[in-house]
Protein backbone atom coordinates (compact mmCIF):
# COMPACT_ATOMS: atom_id res chain seq x y z
CA UNK A 1 0.00 0.00 0.00
CA UNK A 2 1.61 3.16 -0.91
CA UNK A 3 -0.46 6.21 0.95
CA UNK A 4 0.82 9.71 0.14
CA UNK A 5 1.39 11.60 3.17
CA UNK A 6 1.63 15.05 4.48
CA UNK A 7 5.06 16.73 3.89
CA UNK A 8 5.21 17.38 7.72
CA UNK A 9 5.77 13.66 8.28
CA UNK A 10 8.45 13.70 6.89
CA UNK A 11 9.96 15.29 9.86
CA UNK A 12 8.13 13.73 11.95
CA UNK A 13 9.81 10.33 13.96
CA UNK A 14 8.66 8.07 17.42
CA UNK A 15 9.74 10.13 20.43
CA UNK A 16 12.79 8.07 21.38
CA UNK A 17 11.84 8.26 25.43
CA UNK A 18 8.79 6.43 24.29
CA UNK A 19 10.29 3.68 22.32
CA UNK A 20 13.00 3.16 25.12
CA UNK A 21 9.97 2.95 27.67
CA UNK A 22 8.54 0.05 26.17
CA UNK A 23 12.05 -1.29 26.43
CA UNK A 24 12.35 -0.78 30.45
CA UNK A 25 8.22 -2.09 30.72
CA UNK A 26 10.62 -4.85 31.69
CA UNK A 27 10.38 -5.65 34.89
CA UNK A 28 13.58 -7.09 35.57
CA UNK A 29 14.80 -3.36 34.68
CA UNK A 30 15.24 -0.78 36.94
CA UNK A 31 14.76 2.64 34.82
CA UNK A 32 15.89 5.77 35.22
CA UNK A 33 14.71 6.32 31.95
CA UNK A 34 10.84 8.25 31.97
CA UNK A 35 10.10 11.14 33.57
CA UNK A 36 7.42 9.36 35.52
CA UNK A 37 6.03 10.18 38.75
CA UNK A 38 6.30 8.02 41.72
CA UNK A 39 3.05 6.13 41.47
CA UNK A 40 2.70 4.82 44.52
CA UNK A 41 1.78 8.58 46.04
CA UNK A 42 -1.21 8.62 43.80
CA UNK A 43 -4.07 9.55 45.65
CA UNK A 44 -5.76 6.02 45.00
CA UNK A 45 -8.37 6.14 47.88
CA UNK A 46 -8.53 9.70 48.14
CA UNK A 47 -9.57 9.08 43.74
CA UNK A 48 -12.54 6.09 44.86
CA UNK A 49 -14.50 8.71 46.64
CA UNK A 50 -14.02 11.59 44.60
CA UNK A 51 -15.11 9.50 41.74
CA UNK A 52 -17.79 8.40 43.32
CA UNK A 53 -19.10 11.70 44.60
CA UNK A 54 -18.63 13.23 41.04
CA UNK A 55 -20.76 10.25 39.46
CA UNK A 56 -23.48 10.35 42.37
CA UNK A 57 -23.84 14.51 42.77
CA UNK A 58 -23.45 14.97 38.85
CA UNK A 59 -23.54 12.02 36.95
CA UNK A 60 -25.03 13.12 34.12
CA UNK A 61 -23.19 16.37 33.49
CA UNK A 62 -19.78 14.52 34.42
CA UNK A 63 -20.24 12.03 31.15
CA UNK A 64 -21.72 14.97 29.06
CA UNK A 65 -19.85 17.57 26.23
CA UNK A 66 -18.46 20.78 28.28
CA UNK A 67 -17.04 23.92 27.37
CA UNK A 68 -13.79 24.17 25.06
CA UNK A 69 -12.39 26.28 27.53
CA UNK A 70 -13.06 23.97 30.69
CA UNK A 71 -14.62 23.32 33.83
CA UNK A 72 -15.11 26.91 35.18
CA UNK A 73 -14.83 26.02 38.85
CA UNK A 74 -11.68 24.14 37.92
CA UNK A 75 -10.29 26.84 35.97
CA UNK A 76 -10.94 29.16 39.16
CA UNK A 77 -9.03 27.06 40.84
CA UNK A 78 -5.96 27.16 38.21
CA UNK A 79 -6.25 31.08 38.47
CA UNK A 80 -5.91 31.25 41.88
CA UNK A 81 -3.07 28.75 42.49
CA UNK A 82 -1.15 30.46 39.71
CA UNK A 83 -0.29 33.13 42.42
CA UNK A 84 2.02 30.66 43.90
CA UNK A 85 4.59 31.59 41.00
CA UNK A 86 3.52 35.23 40.73
CA UNK A 87 1.26 35.52 38.36
CA UNK A 88 -2.32 37.48 38.63
CA UNK A 89 -4.74 35.67 36.39
CA UNK A 90 -8.11 35.12 36.83
CA UNK A 91 -10.67 31.87 34.77
CA UNK A 92 -10.88 34.34 31.33
CA UNK A 93 -7.07 33.50 31.43
CA UNK A 94 -7.07 29.74 31.63
CA UNK A 95 -8.00 27.10 29.09
CA UNK A 96 -7.93 23.63 29.98
CA UNK A 97 -5.80 21.40 28.03
CA UNK A 98 -5.41 17.64 28.16
CA UNK A 99 -1.59 17.49 29.47
CA UNK A 100 0.50 20.40 29.29
CA UNK A 101 1.76 18.46 25.91
CA UNK A 102 -1.61 19.20 24.36
CA UNK A 103 -0.23 23.21 25.31
CA UNK A 104 2.88 22.57 23.26
CA UNK A 105 1.42 21.14 20.11
CA UNK A 106 -1.19 24.07 20.09
CA UNK A 107 1.51 26.92 20.94
CA UNK A 108 3.37 25.11 17.50
CA UNK A 109 -0.14 25.76 15.73
CA UNK A 110 -0.58 29.11 16.43
CA UNK A 111 2.62 30.50 16.32
CA UNK A 112 4.74 28.47 13.95
CA UNK A 113 4.71 28.68 9.96
CA UNK A 114 6.74 26.32 7.81
CA UNK A 115 10.50 27.61 8.62
CA UNK A 116 9.49 29.66 11.27
CA UNK A 117 12.55 29.76 13.64
CA UNK A 118 11.88 28.42 17.39
CA UNK A 119 14.87 29.17 20.05
CA UNK A 120 15.13 26.93 22.56
CA UNK A 121 17.80 26.13 25.22
CA UNK A 122 20.10 23.77 24.40
CA UNK A 123 19.58 21.01 25.45
CA UNK A 124 15.97 21.58 25.47
CA UNK A 125 12.68 18.59 26.36
CA UNK A 126 12.24 16.13 23.42
CA UNK A 127 8.25 16.73 23.12
CA UNK A 128 8.65 20.17 23.03
CA UNK A 129 10.81 19.53 19.74
CA UNK A 130 8.76 16.56 18.64
CA UNK A 131 5.75 19.11 18.96
CA UNK A 132 7.01 21.52 16.92
CA UNK A 133 9.00 20.04 14.52
CA UNK A 134 5.15 19.18 13.13
CA UNK A 135 4.84 22.43 12.08
CA UNK A 136 8.12 22.27 9.79
CA UNK A 137 10.20 24.75 12.01
CA UNK A 138 13.43 25.34 12.42
CA UNK A 139 14.87 25.52 15.85
CA UNK A 140 18.05 27.45 16.85
CA UNK A 141 19.64 26.57 20.00
CA UNK A 142 20.96 29.22 22.71
CA UNK A 143 23.48 27.99 25.25
CA UNK A 144 23.17 27.51 28.89
CA UNK A 145 24.93 27.52 31.73
CA UNK A 146 23.88 27.12 35.39
CA UNK A 147 21.54 29.90 35.61
CA UNK A 148 19.77 29.03 32.84
CA UNK A 149 19.48 30.57 29.19
CA UNK A 150 22.50 33.32 28.19
CA UNK A 151 21.08 36.43 26.96
CA UNK A 152 23.93 37.76 25.13
CA UNK A 153 23.86 34.27 23.34
CA UNK A 154 19.86 34.82 22.66
CA UNK A 155 19.98 38.70 21.82
CA UNK A 156 22.93 37.92 19.28
CA UNK A 157 21.40 35.33 17.48
CA UNK A 158 17.55 36.74 16.88
CA UNK A 159 19.86 39.78 15.54
CA UNK A 160 21.17 37.29 13.16
CA UNK A 161 18.11 34.86 12.17
CA UNK A 162 15.63 35.32 9.68
CA UNK A 163 12.24 34.20 10.29
CA UNK A 164 12.55 34.48 13.69
CA UNK A 165 9.78 33.65 15.40
CA UNK A 166 9.52 32.50 19.31
CA UNK A 167 11.21 31.76 22.37
CA UNK A 168 10.62 28.43 24.46
CA UNK A 169 11.87 27.88 27.80
CA UNK A 170 11.41 25.44 30.82
CA UNK A 171 12.85 27.95 33.83
CA UNK A 172 12.38 25.73 36.57
CA UNK A 173 14.54 22.44 37.35
CA UNK A 174 14.43 21.90 33.45
CA UNK A 175 13.99 18.29 31.50
CA UNK A 176 16.68 17.55 30.96
CA UNK A 177 19.15 19.34 32.89
CA UNK A 178 17.71 19.96 36.49
CA UNK A 179 18.78 24.01 36.30
CA UNK A 180 16.63 27.21 37.10
CA UNK A 181 17.24 29.97 35.93
CA UNK A 182 18.33 32.99 37.65
CA UNK A 183 15.73 36.36 38.43
CA UNK A 184 17.88 38.39 36.41
CA UNK A 185 17.85 36.06 33.53
CA UNK A 186 13.94 35.75 33.59
CA UNK A 187 13.92 39.83 33.63
CA UNK A 188 16.15 40.30 30.76
CA UNK A 189 14.13 37.47 28.50
CA UNK A 190 11.61 39.93 28.66
CA UNK A 191 13.45 43.00 27.64
CA UNK A 192 14.56 41.19 24.50
CA UNK A 193 11.31 39.69 24.04
CA UNK A 194 9.71 42.75 23.93
CA UNK A 195 13.01 44.59 22.49
CA UNK A 196 12.45 42.29 19.43
CA UNK A 197 7.96 41.34 19.28
CA UNK A 198 8.66 37.72 20.18
CA UNK A 199 6.30 35.50 21.55
CA UNK A 200 7.32 33.60 25.28
CA UNK A 201 6.15 29.64 25.69
CA UNK A 202 6.53 29.18 29.32
CA UNK A 203 6.65 25.59 29.89
CA UNK A 204 6.49 24.79 33.82
CA UNK A 205 5.66 21.45 34.83
CA UNK A 206 8.01 21.26 37.20
CA UNK A 207 7.68 24.54 39.21
CA UNK A 208 5.79 23.39 42.75
CA UNK A 209 8.51 20.60 42.92
CA UNK A 210 11.05 22.64 44.57
CA UNK A 211 13.01 20.61 47.34
CA UNK A 212 15.39 23.57 48.72
CA UNK A 213 16.45 27.35 48.19
CA UNK A 214 14.91 30.49 47.02
CA UNK A 215 11.44 30.37 44.54
CA UNK A 216 11.60 32.76 41.84
CA UNK A 217 8.62 34.12 40.11
CA UNK A 218 7.42 32.87 36.81
CA UNK A 219 8.43 34.60 33.91
CA UNK A 220 4.69 35.11 33.07
CA UNK A 221 4.46 37.01 36.06
CA UNK A 222 7.33 39.81 34.77
CA UNK A 223 5.67 40.03 31.47
CA UNK A 224 4.67 43.39 30.71
CA UNK A 225 3.31 43.25 26.85
CA UNK A 226 1.07 39.74 27.38
CA UNK A 227 3.46 38.27 25.22
CA UNK A 228 4.57 34.89 27.66
CA UNK A 229 2.18 31.93 27.29
CA UNK A 230 2.48 29.37 30.33
CA UNK A 231 1.83 26.26 29.90
CA UNK A 232 1.06 24.42 33.43
CA UNK A 233 0.06 20.89 34.37
CA UNK A 234 -1.21 18.21 37.31
CA UNK A 235 0.81 15.41 35.71
CA UNK A 236 4.22 16.00 38.18
CA UNK A 237 2.02 17.14 40.86
CA UNK A 238 -1.21 15.41 41.05
CA UNK A 239 -2.20 12.07 38.55
CA UNK A 240 -0.73 12.31 34.82
CA UNK A 241 -3.40 9.74 33.60
CA UNK A 242 -5.99 12.29 34.31
CA UNK A 243 -4.17 14.58 31.78
CA UNK A 244 -5.36 18.19 32.90
CA UNK A 245 -3.14 21.04 31.87
CA UNK A 246 -3.62 24.38 31.15
CA UNK A 247 -2.44 27.37 29.19
CA UNK A 248 -2.56 30.73 30.78
CA UNK A 249 -2.63 33.77 28.36
CA UNK A 250 -3.83 36.81 28.00
CA UNK A 251 -7.75 36.75 26.36
CA UNK A 252 -6.20 37.91 22.65
CA UNK A 253 -3.85 34.92 23.03
CA UNK A 254 -6.26 32.60 24.36
CA UNK A 255 -8.70 33.02 21.79
CA UNK A 256 -6.35 31.53 19.17
CA UNK A 257 -5.74 28.62 21.32
CA UNK A 258 -9.73 28.17 22.28
CA UNK A 259 -10.25 27.72 18.61
CA UNK A 260 -7.49 25.31 17.87
CA UNK A 261 -8.68 23.31 20.39
CA UNK A 262 -12.29 23.16 19.32
CA UNK A 263 -10.60 22.01 15.99
CA UNK A 264 -8.29 19.37 17.96
CA UNK A 265 -10.52 17.33 20.46
CA UNK A 266 -13.99 20.02 21.11
CA UNK A 267 -12.93 19.79 25.01
CA UNK A 268 -10.83 17.63 27.46
CA UNK A 269 -12.52 15.47 29.34
CA UNK A 270 -15.60 16.28 31.32
CA UNK A 271 -15.58 13.82 34.18
CA UNK A 272 -12.22 13.86 34.75
CA UNK A 273 -11.97 17.80 34.96
CA UNK A 274 -15.03 17.79 38.11
CA UNK A 275 -13.32 14.95 39.60
CA UNK A 276 -9.97 16.99 39.64
CA UNK A 277 -12.27 19.78 40.79
CA UNK A 278 -13.95 17.81 43.91
CA UNK A 279 -10.70 16.73 45.00
CA UNK A 280 -9.41 20.22 45.04
CA UNK A 281 -12.67 20.78 46.95
CA UNK A 282 -12.58 17.82 49.26
CA UNK A 283 -8.56 17.54 50.11
CA UNK A 284 -5.36 19.53 50.26
CA UNK A 285 -3.13 19.34 47.28
CA UNK A 286 -0.84 21.25 49.04
CA UNK A 287 -0.37 18.72 51.72
CA UNK A 288 -0.05 15.83 48.93
CA UNK A 289 2.66 18.11 47.00
CA UNK A 290 4.41 18.32 50.38
CA UNK A 291 4.69 14.57 50.44
CA UNK A 292 5.66 14.33 46.82
CA UNK A 293 8.81 16.63 47.56
CA UNK A 294 9.79 15.43 50.79
CA UNK A 295 10.04 11.57 48.88
CA UNK A 296 11.57 13.06 45.90
CA UNK A 297 14.14 15.03 47.48
CA UNK A 298 14.91 11.80 49.84
CA UNK A 299 15.57 9.78 46.32
CA UNK A 300 17.71 13.03 44.91
CA UNK A 301 20.05 12.83 47.71
CA UNK A 302 20.62 9.26 47.50
CA UNK A 303 20.93 9.17 44.19
CA UNK A 304 23.51 11.70 43.69
CA UNK A 305 25.66 10.44 46.92
CA UNK A 306 26.01 7.09 44.84
CA UNK A 307 26.41 8.60 41.70
CA UNK A 308 29.58 10.71 43.63
CA UNK A 309 30.79 7.25 45.05
CA UNK A 310 30.13 4.96 42.14
CA UNK A 311 30.43 7.22 38.98
CA UNK A 312 33.97 8.11 37.72
CA UNK A 313 35.12 11.43 39.12
CA UNK A 314 35.53 12.70 34.93
CA UNK A 315 31.61 12.40 34.44
CA UNK A 316 30.12 15.82 35.49
CA UNK A 317 26.39 16.05 36.64
CA UNK A 318 23.99 18.48 38.13
CA UNK A 319 22.51 19.35 41.34
CA UNK A 320 18.64 20.48 40.81
CA UNK A 321 16.74 21.90 43.49
CA UNK A 322 13.72 20.76 42.39
CA UNK A 323 12.19 18.80 39.52
CA UNK A 324 12.65 14.96 38.68
CA UNK A 325 16.18 14.57 36.59
CA UNK A 326 20.27 15.16 36.82
CA UNK A 327 21.79 15.71 33.31
CA UNK A 328 25.52 14.10 33.16
CA UNK A 329 28.01 15.29 31.10
CA UNK A 330 30.61 12.48 29.74
CA UNK A 331 34.41 12.97 28.46
CA UNK A 332 33.27 14.45 24.50
CA UNK A 333 34.74 11.34 22.72
CA UNK A 334 31.99 8.96 24.56
CA UNK A 335 28.97 8.20 23.15
CA UNK A 336 25.65 7.14 25.87
CA UNK A 337 23.77 5.50 22.93
CA UNK A 338 26.26 3.09 23.37
CA UNK A 339 26.42 2.86 27.07
CA UNK A 340 22.71 2.66 26.55
CA UNK A 341 23.11 -0.83 25.14
CA UNK A 342 25.46 -1.87 27.57
CA UNK A 343 23.85 -0.67 30.25
CA UNK A 344 20.05 -2.68 29.16
CA UNK A 345 21.99 -5.67 29.34
CA UNK A 346 22.78 -4.97 32.97
CA UNK A 347 19.09 -4.31 33.47
CA UNK A 348 19.50 -0.55 33.81
CA UNK A 349 18.19 1.88 31.74
CA UNK A 350 18.49 5.83 31.36
CA UNK A 351 17.92 8.27 28.10
CA UNK A 352 20.75 9.43 25.84
CA UNK A 353 20.67 12.66 25.86
CA UNK A 354 21.79 13.62 21.91
CA UNK A 355 17.68 13.57 21.41
CA UNK A 356 17.35 16.53 23.73
CA UNK A 357 19.41 18.89 21.43
CA UNK A 358 17.06 19.36 17.84
CA UNK A 359 20.16 19.53 15.67
CA UNK A 360 22.11 17.09 16.70
CA UNK A 361 25.30 16.22 18.42
CA UNK A 362 26.34 16.05 22.07
CA UNK A 363 25.86 13.05 22.21
CA UNK A 364 28.31 12.84 25.38
CA UNK A 365 25.47 13.49 27.24
CA UNK A 366 22.56 11.95 29.18
CA UNK A 367 19.53 11.88 31.56
CA UNK A 368 18.57 9.84 34.86
CA UNK A 369 15.53 10.25 36.50
CA UNK A 370 15.29 9.90 40.26
CA UNK A 371 12.13 10.03 41.27
CA UNK A 372 10.21 6.73 40.06
CA UNK A 373 12.55 4.16 41.67
CA UNK A 374 12.37 3.04 45.33
CA UNK A 375 15.21 3.55 47.29
CA UNK A 376 17.11 0.35 47.22
CA UNK A 377 16.60 0.56 43.27
CA UNK A 378 18.43 3.72 43.00
CA UNK A 379 21.05 2.16 44.88
CA UNK A 380 21.26 -0.77 43.15
CA UNK A 381 20.95 0.65 39.19
CA UNK A 382 23.58 3.55 40.03
CA UNK A 383 25.97 0.65 41.09
CA UNK A 384 25.58 -1.23 37.35
CA UNK A 385 25.71 2.16 35.60
CA UNK A 386 28.80 3.00 37.82
CA UNK A 387 30.26 -0.55 36.06
CA UNK A 388 29.15 0.15 32.60
CA UNK A 389 31.16 3.84 32.96
CA UNK A 390 33.80 2.43 34.77
CA UNK A 391 34.46 -0.34 32.00
CA UNK A 392 33.93 2.23 28.87
CA UNK A 393 36.79 4.11 30.53
CA UNK A 394 39.14 1.52 31.05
Amino acid sequence: MALKFSERMDGIKASEIREILKLTMQPEIISFAGGLPAPELFPVEEMKKVSQYVLTEMGQEALQYSPTEGYLPLRVKIAERMSKVGIKADADCILVTSGSQQGLDFSGKVFLSPDDVVFCESPSYLGAINAFKAYQCQFVEIDTDDNGMIMEDLEAKIKSTEKAKMIYVIPDFQNPSGRTWSLERREKLIEIANRYNMPVVEDNPYGELRFEGESLPAIKSLDTEGRVIFLGTFSKTFCPGLRIGWVCAETEVLEKFIMVKQGADLQSSSISQRELNAYLDMFSLDEHVENIKRVYKGRRDLMLYTMEKEFPKEVKYTVPEGGLFTWCVLPEHMNARDLMVKAVERKVAFVPGGSFFPNGGHENTMRINYSTMPDDKIIEGIKRLGEVLREAFE
